[in-house]
């Protein structure tokens, strides 16, 4: 540092003082930083025959709708989004027990007293105060029908030859917005029961590897029960780009592209 010393001095600048510069300098850009506000998740307005249908697009396998007067939050994680700014929900539906898609913390953030929850019996364990529904099960939650479908890998699996979503464990839902049904698949891959879906208006399907579906598999599901709106969810590094490119020649279902990393 001496060389540098005598040549501020001759400048009639201190080194002290340089290094103070820089440090104040260096904390105002990480304030600058800190103090911007958080990016806002992406929001989607759909027109039904009896009103908007809101999408908010948390995170990953992250989302929420508002529809008249009701909240109904999916797989509700602290990770995703900042629930202390969220509304409180109406209804929750959580698909199944892994980490990214049950968070106990963020759940009691937006419960009410009213809150009433749709889960799994594996997310029961965790949760208190919910209701199992099982695959194949239809309820009325304050005024909507809730299916709950079946969600489970075939061809995916951990090393010791088990799925990474077995069968009967995970829950998809098909929530009806009056006649706008909306299909939430959860983690699963192209199951036969996807050809059993019906007037299906909107659709997220998950595209991450090795858990869930391929681009070829998403598209090869989309062309069975063809959606109207179909957005790729939870898909990680997978591009969804691909995709499109797959879906380019369908004239039946538009893919809409959101941040749900």
């Amino acid at each position: 540092m001496d060389r540098y010393e005598r040549i501020l001095r001759v400048l009639g600048v201190s080194l002290t003082f340089v290094l103070v510069a820089a440090a104040g300098i260096c904390a105002a850009d990480r304030e600058g930083q800190d103090n911007q506000a958080p990016k806002q998740p992406e929001q989607d307005i759909i027109k039904t025959e009896t009103g908007d249908l809101r999408i908010t697009f948390i995170g990953h396998g992250t989302l929420m709708f508002g529809y008249r007067d009701k909240i109904v939050h999916v797989d509700p994680v602290g990770r995703e989004g900042d629930y202390t700014k969220l509304p409180k929900a109406d209804i929750v539906l959580i698909t199944h027990e892994h980490g990214d898609h049950l968070d106990p913390k963020a759940l009691g953030m937006i419960r009410k007293d009213q809150t009433k929850i749709l889960l799994t019996k594996a997310c029961a364990e965790k949760v208190p105060g919910g209701t199992i529904a099982k695959n194949g099960d239809t309820l009325t939650v304050l005024g909507l029908k809730i299916e709950a479908v079946p969600a489970y890998n075939i061809v995916h699996k951990r090393p010791d030859g088990q799925p990474f979503h077995p069968k009967g464990s995970g829950n998809g839902y098909v929530i009806n917005f009056d006649k706008t049904r909306v299909y939430v698949a959860g983690d699963t891959e192209n199951i036969p029961e996807m050809a059993l879906l019906k007037k299906i208006d909107i659709a997220f399907l998950p595209m991450n590897l090795p858990y869930t579906m391929t681009p070829e598999m998403v598209a090869e599901a989309a062309k069975v029960f063809e959606p109207r709106i179909l957005y790729p969810y939870h898909y990680g590094q997978t591009d969804p780009n691909a995709l499109v490119a797959l879906m380019k020649d369908s004239k039946k279902t538009e893919v809409r592209i959101r941040k749900l990393k």
